[in-house]
């Protein structure tokens, strides 16, 4: 309810944010042979207490190898700040879909964040999670290029085990 006001407060003032920085806005993402190359976040859990969250992640990803895998997960604010990023090793090709917990998020019950996936191959999924530790997430379809400079932001994976 609170986004339905705020797209409409939005709208109706003009004041329409870049992509670079608004809350993304869920857009459908049609079934293509191209999406089967794409990574996506399937379940969110999250344990703790605020500035104090552990999140467990459950990823799904066309990993063929070191070649194509899923290579981090990580949580970011709206506007596309990096909160935190959980490095994956090794590629997951038999064990699909995978969860990996990681933390420590340091943000209160009520923040919203975003939670998405990056492919070594092809880099980041526009099909992510969005919500709070206290309403629970659900999917949502990122802008393309939405903080996608983050890209380059350490920690990144030194190489690839398996």
């Amino acid at each position: 309810m609170a986004k339905i006001l705020l797209a409409l407060i939005i709208i109706l003032c003009g004041c329409w944010m870049s992509s670079e920085s608004q809350i993304p806005q869920s857009q459908p993402i049609s079934a293509t042979t191209e999406n089967s190359k794409l990574a996506q976040v399937l379940k969110v859990e999250t344990t703790g207490e605020p500035n104090n969250y552990t999140f467990s992640v459950t990823v799904s990803s066309p990993d063929t190898g070191c070649d194509r895998y899923a290579d981090w997960w990580e949580v970011i604010s709206p506007e596309g700040e990096l909160l935190y990023r959980r490095v994956l090793l090794h590629s997951h090709v038999e064990e699909q879909p995978f969860q990996r917990t990681g933390g420590i998020v340091a943000i209160n019950p009520h923040q919203t964040v975003i939670v998405r996936v990056h492919m070594s191959s092809n880099g980041y999924s526009p099909m992510a999670q969005q919500g709070t530790v206290r309403d629970g997430f659900s999917p949502v379809n990122l802008p393309e290029h939405f903080a996608a400079i983050l890209a380059s932001v350490e920690p990144l994976p030194k190489n690839c085990a398996f």
